[in-house]
């Protein structure tokens, strides 16, 4: 089972950069947690740039996300939304279809009480729409500063959660597969 991690922040000591990094630790075999290189390498998103000639990058990130059997995405909150990389990056997937039906889970670590909630929010929506299978369970780390220390979570409750959080995202996995396997069928 390959989880693919997806961050919203491109800030080198960024609070959920550090989320997709205990959850790679956190993950152990049969399932693998691969992180993405990193969403900074896209180009603006544009229809016309897709219909005639789709850059390679986009290519490589569609088939990523394709070969995936599950998402994690990690967004940072800006003016009570998600970051422009990550929204660009959703643009991209949106012509693909590559996550419909796809499971994904969410989570945000802010340094702030709110824990990102409102990114989170708009992000469920637009995946929602987008046909993704977002998980109920999300993880809010708020008061990040105090819980990630070197790039890494070492509170133990947040790790706890983390961990709750790849477990249910496993599940949904399983789940999305039994589906399949019935309509198969």
């Amino acid at each position: 089972m390959e989880i693919l991690g997806l961050c919203g922040s491109l800030r080198s000591r960024s609070l959920n950069a550090a989320l997709l990094r205990s959850a790679a630790e956190l993950t152990r075999p049969p399932r693998a947690f691969v992180v993405d290189r990193g969403l900074d390498r896209l180009p603006f998103f544009d229809a016309e740039v897709e219909e005639s000639a789709l850059p390679a990058v986009v290519a490589e990130l569609r088939a990523a996300v394709g070969a995936a059997d599950g998402l994690l995405i990690v967004t940072p909150e800006y003016a009570h939304g998600t970051s422009g990389v990550l929204k660009n990056a959703l643009e991209w997937l949106v012509g693909g279809g590559e996550v419909d039906a796809k499971p994904v889970a969410l989570a945000s670590a802010s340094p702030a009480v709110t824990g990102g909630d409102r990114a989170r929010a708009w992000l469920a929506e637009t995946l929602a729409v987008m046909g993704a299978r977002v998980i109920p369970r999300e993880l809010r780390v708020p008061q990040a500063t105090l819980k990630i220390v070197d790039g890494r979570v070492t509170d133990e409750p947040t790790r706890q959660d983390l961990a709750g959080l790849l477990d249910d995202l496993a599940r949904a996995v399983a789940e999305a597969r039994e589906d399949s396997d019935t309509l198969a069928s």
